[in-house]
């Protein structure tokens, strides 16, 4: 199969709709060290909905009683997003899905050559067979049906065009490209999403995991291929290096692509916290979009220009997803910084009182501390004159910490 270039493959995106497929619930679970009561379950799923995200994956009701019981419980509360559960091509898993209550399923089973030789010792025929089958008894009960390919990405992309085309015929709606272990490149992932789209005639999700810190590129790269639909968690957690970060992904999507999701952007450092907090996953200070370092500023160039205006170091307002700038007092910062800082705080200093605080913030810096807000407002106390201090303004108001909010 003769295949366009990548550059091809991404052009007329904007505009388009991708749909936003949580699994937040279910492989984000499966991070190490992270597992979640049914009650936490129910707590994020109505915070993804709130979000705006069309489908959420409420787990993989087969693994244990409890997950069984977030599963039913999720299904049961009316959310406006579709509720979706995990299930490997079998009739018991199928089963257990029906009694959950959901009405779309998520099958999956493996393709490349080494799951089927290692894992699955079954043959591509075989495997083929058993997804058809897995898909057919779905649909017969009912069930919307959602397929995934593990591993779709280590499998030949002819044999991959084959299985899609099986389970399309078989009742299924959507196939899902796996990057089961993040080995695909941007470009790979394009040509993968062109082929089934085009090769079996079905609509086209991906899955992909971060292994090599590609999976926001390859997720995107596939939307911009034509693919309907992209698998995200928040915060990015998943198994091993995670999954594509729901917030990493939307942001982009809309703001550098122009795809449009329907997520409620606003929402997003809300609903990262909420995750973080339930999951006890703190999220990493530079992590993107929604790390705390996101807007804040602390050298003198860049705190003068984002005073100045903030498009000069912030790619976009940081009030769109729910978050405010701070400005950090260290040995990077300036005048106009540290200047700005004092006055959030309720301090007008006089250019010599400025300057002391200025050299005092930049010999702690050179000596190895960091200073806190509260570090700021006691040397301003020192140096500030008669007139220089108007009324102190609370500093938990004027973001104390390790920064002022602006």
């Amino acid at each position: 199969m003769r295949l366009p270039p990548w550059g091809d493959l991404m052009s007329g995106s904007s505009g388009r709709r991708v749909s936003v497929f949580d699994t937040t619930l279910r492989d984000g679970e499966q991070t190490p060290g992270i597992t979640l009561t049914p009650d936490k379950k129910a707590r994020i799923a109505e915070a993804l909905d709130g979000l705006g995200v069309d489908t959420i994956e409420a787990g993989f009701p087969v693994t244990s009683r409890g997950e069984s019981e977030a599963v039913r419980r999720i299904a049961q509360m009316g959310l406006k997003a579709r509720v979706v559960c995990l299930a490997r091509a079998d009739r018991g898993d199928i089963d257990e899905a029906v009694r959950c209550g959901v009405s779309s399923i998520h099958l999956f089973i493996a393709t490349s050559p080494i799951h089927l030789r290692h894992k699955l010792r079954m043959n591509y025929d075989q495997m083929i067979e058993k997804a058809r089958d897995s898909v057919e008894y779905a649909s017969s009960m009912g069930l919307r049906v959602e397929f995934s390919g593990e591993d779709s990405t280590r499998t030949d992309i002819g044999s991959l065009v084959n299985v899609a085309r099986a389970v399309r015929e078989a009742g299924a709606s959507m196939f899902d490209i796996a990057d089961t272990v993040g080995t695909a490149t941007p470009e790979l992932m394009a040509q993968y999403t062109a082929a089934i789209r085009d090769g079996a005639g079905i609509d086209v999700s991906v899955h992909c995991h971060n292994d090599f810190g590609l999976a926001v590129a390859n997720t995107l790269s596939a939307a911009g291929a034509g693919a309907s639909q992209a698998h995200v968690t928040v915060n990015g957690i998943g198994e091993r290096t995670g999954n594509t970060s729901l917030e990493e992904f939307v942001m982009s999507a809309s703001r550098l692509y122009g795809f449009e999701t329907g997520i409620r952007t606003v929402e997003l450092c809300r609903v990262s916290q909420l995750v973080a907090e339930m999951t006890g996953f703190q999220v990493p200070g530079n992590k993107a979009i929604v790390g705390r370092n996101a807007f804040g500023h602390e050298s003198g160039i860049h705190t003068h220009g984002v005073l100045s205006e903030p498009s000069t170091y912030e790619p976009f307002d940081p009030a769109d997803v729910g978050r405010g700038r701070w400005l950090q007092a260290g040995k990077h910062a300036g005048r106009h910084g540290v200047d700005s800082m004092l006055r959030g705080m309720g301090f007008t200093l006089s250019p010599e009182s400025l300057d002391m605080v200025v050299r005092w913030v930049k010999e702690r810096g050179d000596s190895g501390f960091s200073v806190s807000g509260d570090d700021l407002r006691r040397m301003a106390l020192e140096v500030a004159g008669p007139g220089e201090r108007s009324m102190e303004r609370n500093i938990e108001n004027a973001g104390a910490g390790t920064g002022v909010a602006q």
